[in-house]
């Protein structure tokens, strides 16, 4: 077995490349070196700011040889009378057999010509060879460069090449700029602590070998070092610190033999809100803060770590350059923050009329006029008392003032936390100020949610609008793209929702918000209305089944299939159809369903012959005792009457358990009237009282249907 060894030195790569061409080897080539029959022990991906490299362990010499089947003519085309024609000599001598070596099988199209053939494995060495320019040129990322005279094109250019088999350098080289870059043995060292290459000189030797030259290849090494060192150094500081994944990420890639350095600032910058400080050590300088310990709301020390890819002998001095930059960017954060402080958060609003919120759509200060509308319909439907309502009208008028302020303009990811700031500076209250902050909530995957009910039904007004607005537009998403970032925004309003438990009506909310566009801008309000359902549905569907873990089927079961009557009750009251999902999921759990299954299911199925409309429930008004020929008959219709009240107190409380509990009492009625000493035929050939009994089971069918659709569960999933 050998080890093989690929590193292709570069410039500087950016952080962001490097995380993402570690992804796409550690998936590429595995499923490389499966297609050609390749076995290994280990396949290990390497990267730092200069190289990406791939160490391959327990490889063979060369593929084990392999029998293939090749599939040649029809038999029709290649013999005719017994005797081959020139298709079959044509296909014999190209495959290198014999014609004797040729078989006649049978296929699904008829017979076809097939050969065996004993394919010799090659060496790995040649298939190396031709895979590794493949592994370098198949990477993608954003914003690849051409340099040079050539027409490569790659993240940087490239600089040096290690192909290597055990202690054996295989051939290869890559067109670079014009230029030709050779495979050889020597590899880019650390720029300061070790400025001369390093000579490989076993594949199996590489990761020591560059550790010893200050270079760890390994980003989980780095990884480990970074994490042990910023808690070590808070720690030694008085305090402790957060490693953020987005910035441990990022400066992991940006170094190739980390240390920590703790540099300081004045401690007047603290009277700076923690958010604008952490804001430009984390986001802008790559800095861990330092807190102090256990301090409840956080507080800052005066310190900063920042990670050095340069001599840790010179600590204090890089220290020095840092704390010269984060100086003048915490003077210009406080600039900014007494310039906006000078005038109440209120008054910035003729500003965003200068800030267009989509070409065709207006200013911000348009929108905000909407989402005050929205907020204001919202809480109507909430019915929610005067306080709380002006709440909601102030902050909606306000959600959007701090994207003009300085702040904000310097710092594009403080919108929403400056607004509050600036809120309660201004004197408005605390609901209002946490609104504004919380109306952005959630900002992605795994994002908090808004806690208050302010900030709950400004985000829905803000998001309703954003959808409302872009899909009149047509700009609807289509695959994987979604500019306006729509899909996020449904999600999180559905989010939003479930999490609070708001009674909202969002099929009313669409139609009134809709409506009032297509007025404005002279659309059609019927083809947006239903355009915005659907996708509504699709958004509550997979939420159903990612978040909520509900089974496809069951899915299928509360929001209908092709059923009008089930997609609008689910968009009406969307608390009602995840209740009913988690319901349903539950009681399959439990076995409650196996239960009732077979008779709702059986019931379903032959009311379909019927014409009952789905929202009867009373048995008095549709079915007629008179014609009942069965016992079996009046113990049915017995047991539906008994049925209703139970169904309407399960609908008012949205407690469904009331209902299954009486459809499992009603079970051995139904069983009786289908299969018992004294059951019936349903399709009588008297019309009259097949309807009766269609009508029995049409019923059941309108019961089960409260819950959902049972016809669309599938049994035994």
């Amino acid at each position: 077995m050998t080890t093989f060894l690929l590193e292709v030195g570069t410039e500087e790569l950016p952080a962001s490349f490097l995380s993402d061409a570690i992804a796409q080897w550690k998936s590429q080539i595995p499923e490389s070196l499966e297609t050609h029959g390749l076995e290994r022990e280990k396949v290990e991906i390497y990267g730092t700011p200069r190289r990406l490299a791939v160490l391959i362990t327990g490889l063979p010499l060369k593929q084990p040889d392999r029998e293939e089947e090749i599939k040649g003519p029809p038999a029709t085309a290649g013999f005719k009378n017994g005797q081959p024609t020139p298709a079959a000599i044509g296909f014999a001598k190209k495959q290198g057999v014999e014609l004797a070596a040729l078989e006649i099988r049978p296929t699904d199209k008829g017979e076809f010509i097939f050969v065996r053939k004993q394919i010799p494995g090659r060496l790995v060495a040649e298939i190396l060879t031709q895979l590794v320019p493949q592994w370098i040129w198949g990477l993608e990322g954003k914003r690849f460069m051409r340099w040079g005279e050539g027409d490569a094109k790659f993240s940087r250019p490239i600089r040096s090449l290690i192909v290597m088999l055990d202690g054996e350098v295989i051939p290869l080289e890559l067109e670079n700029g014009g230029k030709i870059v050779k495979s050889d043995r020597l590899s880019q060292a650390h720029r300061v602590l070790h400025p001369e290459p390093v000579r490989i000189n076993q594949a199996g030797d590489y990761v020591d070998s560059l550790r010893l030259a200050y270079v760890i290849v390994d980003p989980a090494e780095r990884n480990q070092m970074i994490t042990t060192q910023v808690h070590a150094v808070a720690a030694k500081s008085g305090g402790s610190t957060k490693v953020y994944p987005d910035l441990l990420e990022e400066v992991i890639n940006l170094v190739e033999y980390p240390s920590a350095v703790v540099g300081k600032f004045e401690p007047e910058f603290l009277q700076l809100p923690t958010e604008v400080i952490t804001e430009v050590m984390v986001t802008h300088q790559r800095y861990f803060p330092i807190f102090q310990t256990d301090s409840q709301p956080e507080q800052l020390l005066p310190n900063f770590i920042t990670i050095s890819n340069g001599d840790p002998k010179k600590s204090d001095i890089i220290a020095l350059g840092n704390e010269r930059v984060i100086r003048a960017r915490l003077a210009d954060g406080r600039f900014f923050y007494e310039a906006d402080l000078a005038k109440p958060l209120e008054s910035f609003l003729p500003q965003l009329e200068k800030v267009t919120f989509q070409e065709d759509l207006g200013s911000v200060r348009a929108k905000v006029e909407r989402i005050v509308k929205n907020a204001g319909l919202i809480a109507q439907q909430l019915k929610l008392d005067a306080i709380a309502t002006q709440n909601i009208s102030r902050a909606s008028l306000l959600c959007k003032a701090d994207l003009v302020s300085q702040m904000v303009y310097e710092f594009p990811e403080l919108q929403g936390i400056m607004g509050e700031k600036y809120a309660l500076a201004s004197g408005e209250t605390s609901a209002v100020g946490k609104a504004i902050f919380e109306h952005y909530l959630p900002t992605g995957a795994g994002d908090v949610l808004p806690q208050t009910l302010t900030g709950q039904v400004v985000g829905l007004a803000d998001r309703l609008d954003t959808l409302v607005s872009i899909f009149g537009l047509g700009l609807i998403p289509s695959g994987s793209s979604d500019p306006f970032a729509l899909r996020r925004a449904a999600n999180a309003i559905v989010k939003i929702v479930w999490s609070a438990n708001l009674a909202i009506n969002l099929n009313q909310l669409l139609e009134q918000i809709a409506s009032d566009f297509a007025l404005t801008f002279s659309k059609n309000s019927q083809s947006l209305i239903t355009t915005l359902s659907e996708f509504f549905l699709q958004r509550v569907r997979t939420l159903l089944q990612e978040e909520k873990q509900i089974d496809y089927d069951l899915v299928n079961a509360v929001l209908g299939e092709n059923d009008p009557e089930y997609r609008e009750r689910a968009l009406k009251d969307l608390l009602d159809v995840r209740d009913r999902a988690l319901y349903l999921q539950r009681i399959r759990r439990d076995g409650t369903l196996d239960k009732i299954y077979e008779t709702v299911n059986r019931s379903t199925r032959l009311a379909a012959q019927g014409d009952l409309d789905f929202q009867q429930l009373s048995p008095t008004s549709v079915v007629k005792p008179e014609l009942f020929q069965k016992s079996s008959e009046g113990a049915f219709y017995q047991a539906l009457i008994e049925l209703v009240p139970q169904t309407q107190a399960a609908q008012e409380t949205r407690n469904y358990q009331l209902l299954i509990d009486a459809l499992v009492r009603i079970a051995p009625e139904v069983s009786s009237f289908f299969d018992g000493a004294d059951s019936v035929l349903v399709m009588d050939p008297n019309l009259e009282i097949k309807q009766n009994r269609l009508n029995l089971l049409g019923l059941l069918r309108n019961h089960a249907r409260t819950l959902a659709d049972f016809g669309a569960i599938v049994k035994n999933l």
